[in-house]
């Protein structure tokens, strides 16, 4: 299985969290990241986006239909996000656009084997896969990418 993390773009400061929209720049991430990843995403990629606003508007830059997943929502735990996708049994490659700390502390508990703080830029993405070898469960990261580098 592929999981590919998406941090939502530059958003804009407000009081009420998941209207918050993304700012020009924020736009322009969500475009150049889209774009990378739409050339690499396979097509029937299964797509999940936190209900938050800036967390829509990011995925409207990859330009494909997905689903608005609750359980990705601000405030997610690493449980959480791993329940919606599926890991490590759903077949293919799941897309999960969400928020910080729950992406970070997801890619530390798959990465190291615990659940510890660790940052995503705004826009960035990590691609992650699993594979077993000599009977050991592995976990391996494809990508990481910040937009400012597209």
């Amino acid at each position: 299985m592929d999981l590919i993390l998406w941090r939502h773009a530059d958003a804009e400061d407000g009081l009420v969290d998941l209207n918050r929209a993304l700012t020009d720049k924020g736009r322009k991430q969500a475009e150049k990241m889209g774009f990378w990843l739409s050339q690499r995403l396979p097509k029937d990629a299964r797509i999940l986006v936190s209900p938050a606003r800036r967390a829509q508007q990011t995925a409207a830059g990859l330009g494909r239909t997905y689903e608005t997943a609750k359980g990705i929502a601000p405030g997610a735990t690493a449980a959480h996000l791993l329940s919606a996708a599926g890991w490590p049994e759903t077949p293919g490659s799941v897309l999960l656009v969400g928020h910080q700390p729950s992406l970070g502390r997801l890619a530390s508990l798959l990465l190291c084997g615990e659940e510890r703080d660790f940052t995503i830029k705004k826009g960035a993405i990590l691609w992650l896969t699993n594979r077993v070898r000599q009977g050991e469960g592995q976990v391996l990261l494809k990508a990481a990418l910040n937009p400012d580098l597209l």
